[in-house]
């Protein structure tokens, strides 16, 4: 997917998002791990208070890349622990960006498993996700379109599948309904 996929407000992608598969390639271009996307949550910039370039922070060193280009990553630690992966979104210079809360696993649960230390709650929460597909800081702005971590189109999740929601894990903002899940799939994180 280009950067025109991306280049829209952060609830129309983090919605299309859902079905979409991130792959994580290992050493040498092979395809390592992979999974479907079927939770993700929406930060519209600086009028959301929850958005790491809301407007009572600004932009600073931490959030620029959430002011773009569209379709690049965005790799933040948070409560000094997990990484989380963040797909940019909106017009460069204008911060927007969806947090990739969930996958479902696709290929390379042996890899992933060994990465979480056997653990069977692979993917169902970002900070696992980032664990279990090796994702740091090293592919901060990376594009989403190139190897070695891509986001690939899917299968669609048809409408009467996505539920929408307060997003969870934060403390400012939670009421707003800019969660979006596949209802059908296990992999949703918990509460």
């Amino acid at each position: 997917m280009n950067a025109k996929f991306y280049a829209r407000s952060a609830l129309d992608v983090a919605r299309d998002l859902l079905g979409c598969v991130v792959v994580r390639e290992g050493p040498g271009g092979f395809s390592g791990v992979s999974g479907r996307i079927v939770e993700t949550e929406a930060y519209t910039g600086t009028d959301d208070p929850a958005s790491h370039a809301a407007a009572r922070i600004g932009r600073t060193a931490r959030n620029d890349p959430l002011f773009g280009p569209p379709g690049i990553a965005y790799i933040h630690l948070n409560y000094g622990i997990h990484w989380c992966l963040n797909a940019v979104t909106g017009e460069e210079g204008t911060p927007g960006g969806v947090l990739i809360r969930a996958l479902e696993p696709l290929e390379g649960l042996a890899t992933m498993r060994a990465r979480r230390d056997g653990r069977e709650d692979l993917t169902n929460g970002p900070g696992r996700l980032t664990q279990a597909l090796a994702i740091g800081p090293e592919l901060q702005r990376h594009p989403l379109d190139r190897s070695p971590l891509r986001i690939e189109p899917g299968d669609a999740v048809p409408n009467a599948h996505v539920r929408r929601s307060e997003r969870i894990g934060i403390s400012r903002a939670m009421e707003l309904p800019y969660r979006f899940t596949d209802d059908r799939s296990r992999w949703v994180s918990r509460r």
